[in-house]
């Protein structure tokens, strides 16, 4: 049976609400996917991300295509020309299925008279692609990052900001988190070479399995009766660090979508857990990860900065902080952060996780134990943050986890390694 959907069309409205109308792929995507057959849920991701990941590439060449830029409800047909240069690019799909799929986009949206513009960019395109390739190489910026972040970037890694941003351009690793409540990760393993997924073992977390190559999660044994969840092995490293304990109590702010939860109950399933998230939306997701693994929290919708409104007067053994921050340390998940964030925005979340640092400092026991975590690379952010932190708050300890002048642990992205991530252990005295 035919589809009755045009993919390049599709992809082409994603790209649009992301750079047009500020909405983020994790968003735009799930909601798109629904449209598509299953077969095809990759693709259409594999299009949209990789189109992100290289934007400038395809937008310098775009420019030397066309005389005049389409632009306002035109818009959208700019990016439908992308998404048939990235595939030419970048992809396996038969150069002739590309070009009619893309060119058969502009019905789907509505504008057939636009087919022979579209059609004639990308064959002029593929007749001078080697060249223009090489123009291209030559005049935009290789490192493929907005130029405030790049800088940024250099400023606080002079010695090694080259690993983090060509890890940043790079497909993610798909990193497993085995159930220990179901298996040790050896068995785990050997369930995945059983199933033919080859995998190899973390030496560095006990939970942590790195797939070679990324499969479905419908092909894992045991997904959907809860033995393995997707988690980064730099994001498995929060609840390791937490060290949480059966029958504590124990806050998991910012919780969503749950995997830190989650992970949290399969180290103590008796502990009485609190997941709180600001976003109603992303709530759901930490519900349904809970059922999946049919492990059990109380869940709740609240601000960080305002825990009066929906902790009572708890206090709590522990907190895992997974504080709200640029995500500048996971941008190869998520490619449309380079796009979206602006310079401007780093200021504004260092004062929103100060805020949410000191709102909940008082709901920690004495003696009890917060761990704070950012999926960022940015010392504003993560170290600066935690040192301006100890400074205001004298009953606040570092742990072991660095020295009072660089406080906590900074992990980079690396190619087959874990996201970019912060972690600073502190107790109460």
């Amino acid at each position: 049976m035919k589809n009755t959907y045009n993919l390049r069309s599709i992809a082409a409205k994603a790209i649009t609400q992301v750079l047009e109308q500020g909405q983020s792929l994790s968003t735009v995507i799930p909601e798109l996917q629904q449209k598509v057959s299953d077969k095809d849920k990759a693709l259409l991701q594999e299009i949209c991300f990789g189109v992100m990941r290289v934007l400038p590439q395809l937008e310098w060449l775009i420019n030397q295509l066309m005389v005049k830029p389409l632009k306002g409800k035109q818009r959208i047909f700019h990016y439908l020309i992308m998404v048939g240069i990235y595939q030419l690019i970048y992809t396996r799909i038969p150069a002739h299925a590309a070009l009619a799929e893309t060119v058969n986009g502009a019905t789907d949206l509505k504008r057939p008279q636009l087919k022979g513009l579209i059609n004639g960019v990308l064959r002029q395109f593929q007749r001078q692609q080697q060249a223009l390739i090489e123009q291209a190489n030559k005049h935009i910026n290789q490192h493929l990052h907005p130029k405030w972040l790049l800088e940024r970037i250099q400023k606080a890694y002079p010695q090694n900001w080259q690993t983090i941003v060509d890890a940043n351009n790079q497909k993610p690793p798909m990193w497993l988190r085995v159930n220990q409540l179901h298996h040790a990760a050896k068995e785990y393993l050997a369930l995945l070479e059983e199933s033919n997924i080859e995998a190899e073992l973390d030496t560095n977390h006990s939970s942590a399995i790195r797939l070679l190559n990324p499969c479905p999660v419908s092909a894992l044994p045991g997904f959907n009766q809860g033995w393995v969840t997707i988690q980064d092995r730099s994001a498995q490293g929060c609840a390791e660090l937490l060290t949480p304990c059966d029958e504590e109590s124990i806050l998991d702010l910012c919780a969503a979508p749950g995997g830190k939860t989650t992970h949290i109950l399969e180290i103590a399933p008796k502990s009485k857990v609190l997941a709180v998230d600001i976003d109603a939306q992303r709530i759901k997701r930490v519900k349904e990860n809970l059922q999946r693994l049919n492990l059990h929290a109380v869940v709740k919708t609240g601000d960080g900065r305002l825990p009066h409104e929906w902790a009572a007067n708890e206090q709590f053994d522990r907190i895992l902080l997974d504080a709200p921050c640029s995500a500048t340390g996971v941008i190869r998940r998520h490619p449309d952060i380079k796009w979206l964030r602006r310079n401007e925005d780093i200021d504004q979340l260092v004062t929103l996780q100060s805020e949410i640092l000191d709102a909940i400092w008082p709901y920690l026991k004495r003696n009890g134990t917060l761990v704070y975590a950012t999926c960022s690379i940015l010392p504003q952010e993560n170290s600066e943050q935690i040192k301006a932190f100890l400074s205001r708050h004298p009953d606040a300890v570092l742990s072991e986890t660095g020295h009072s002048d660089s406080p906590g642990i900074q992990i980079i992205p690396e190619a087959i390694g874990g996201d970019g991530f912060f972690y600073a252990r502190l107790t109460k005295q």
